[in-house]
């Protein structure tokens, strides 16, 4: 029987914290006991301190919200009506070291990566051990692992540190995150690895995910957990991030092949079906465990996209067309007024029960795969416009206006303009667009405003440099993590 991520009884669950008071580098939770440190004996312990882990990744600080929306709220497809305070000061750009939502991401972010690295170290030292009937699982426990530590990490390296490629010229010597790849105990002084570093960190997680997954003859076979597939689709996000085109595309090709994955939906309907609850997603590679009665009600997603007053800029629904099967969940409040507007959820607001707070997240999705296959063929040393535009058609027949390949672009600028315009509409909620308009050195527009119309506070922000601040109550522990030079990346009111 499938189990239930989040109904994780509280028993051997391994998760470690970052102190708020500032005077650890990691701390281990104890629960019922039990010492996480010494606990990790057999496969059982390592099983059940995996589904601990993967709380941490769900939990609304991380991957169940903040750490996605940050992706997405400080850009050029979304909107604030000013009704609500949540995510305000990241979307105005006043942004502080002390600031919550941070804190919250980087504190579940390394609680991630410490748990993970306690797994694979005592897994690992198992594998000799235990029986052959033990060793599927043991190696599978490993494998997702593995997994969960790259996503962390790639996570943690894209909101805390500057975009490792940008436009072709490389930033990988910048400061990245602290690497872990042993578990780190209270009071170890630590560093931050370069962003370069950080990368070869996150590759070499993800490689080993999938060599553990073949040991073990396979994953679990179910989107909610990380499996061959989710991991693949990873390494072809972070290869196209380090501008390594053909890695990316291979990647992404061996994610859409190990899924079974050969083309979309392009109905209303279908689409609109997609978003109905946890596992409906037929195009996703791995979700959250995130239902009707395990879910993060007010904290969730889609109070964000809805009660909190978050929406579609109006920018991102102008590219929109109007035989677009994505318009489908574009729907608004009966409270929404044109210069006031109250979303409905969006991809999180299409739930059975009607209640985007119910909606689940959707981490690794088959159309991005498409379009880095797209991209890559564009920007690689040897571009293939036809074989990008066959894997951009799959994404852009989601409006009907686009049934051939003989509809789209047919120079690489162009072509490459459209694929940015085209994961800007099939990303949107997915946390991917800072990333994107940093790495493509866009002369961003940020801060929407004065909706109906597409207006903005800041145009023309060299938003390629810019980086959050890691919080403040890591930096004031004095275990070595040194700040950003975040505030002088801020746009300024001239920039117009």
């Amino acid at each position: 029987m499938k189990k239930n991520i989040l109904k994780v009884v509280v028993g051997l669950t391994l998760m470690t914290s970052l102190t708020a008071c500032g005077d650890k580098f990691l701390e281990t939770d104890y629960y019922k006991g039990i010492d996480t440190e010494t606990a990790l004996t057999n496969v059982n312990n390592i099983s059940t301190a995996l589904n601990g882990t993967y709380y941490s990744l769900f939990y609304y600080a991380f991957a169940g919200n903040y750490a996605i929306s940050i992706g997405d709220i400080p850009t050029d497809i979304s909107y604030w009506n000013g009704k609500t305070g949540h995510f305000d000061a990241i979307y105005t750009f006043t942004v502080i070291d002390t600031d919550t939502y941070l804190k919250n991401i980087w504190e579940y972010g390394y609680k991630v990566i410490d748990g993970s690295s306690r797994i694979i170290k005592a897994g690992e030292a198992l594998t000799e051990t235990v029986s052959e009937e033990e060793n599927a699982e043991l190696n599978r426990c490993i494998a997702e692992a593995y997994a969960l530590r790259g996503y962390a990490q790639l996570m943690l390296t894209n909101i805390f540190c500057h975009q490792v490629k940008v436009n072709g010229t490389d930033y990988s010597s910048n400061p990245g995150i602290v690497v872990v790849t042993e578990p780190i105990e209270a009071l170890t002084k630590v560093s931050r690895s370069t962003v370069g570093e950080s990368y070869n960190a996150i590759l070499s997680d993800l490689n080993n995910a999938n060599k553990y997954f073949d040991i073990a003859g396979g994953d679990r076979g179910s989107i909610l957990y990380f499996n061959k597939a989710a991991v693949y689709g990873l390494l072809a996000r972070t290869n196209l991030y380090l501008e390594n085109w053909d890695e990316a595309k291979a990647n992404a090709q061996k994610a859409l092949e190990e899924k079974g994955i050969s083309t979309l939906t392009y109905t209303a309907d279908a689409y609109k079906a997609l978003f109905s609850g946890n596992e409906s997603n037929t195009e996703s590679l791995l979700s959250l465990a995130i239902t009707q009665t395990d879910n993060w009600s007010a904290n969730s997603s889609g109070t964000l996209w809805s009660t909190y007053n978050y929406s579609p800029s109006p920018k991102l629904l102008s590219l929109y067309g109007e035989k677009d099967c994505r318009q489908s969940i574009i729907a608004w409040d009966e409270s929404s007024s044109e210069t006031v507007p109250v979303f409905k959820g969006g991809k999180y607001g299409q739930h059975a029960t009607g209640n985007s707070a119910y909606a689940t997240n959707y981490l690794v999705n088959a159309p991005e795969m498409f379009l880095i296959i797209a991209e890559a063929n564009v920007k690689s040393t040897n571009p293939d416009l036809n074989a990008a535009k066959d894997a951009l058609l799959v994404v852009a027949r989601r409006n009907s206006d686009f049934s051939s390949t003989s509809n789209l672009p047919n120079n690489a600028n162009d072509l490459l303009a459209f694929i940015k315009n085209e994961r800007a509409r099939e990303l949107f909620q997915e946390g991917f667009r800072l990333y994107d308009l940093r790495r493509w050195d866009e002369a961003a527009s940020v801060y929407a405003n004065a909706a109906p119309n597409i207006s903005f506070t800041y145009n023309n922000y060299k938003i390629s440099d810019f980086v959050f601040p890691i919080p403040s109550s890591e930096i004031n522990a004095g275990f070595g993590v040194e700040q950003n030079d975040w505030a002088g990346t801020l746009p300024k009111k001239f920039d117009t």
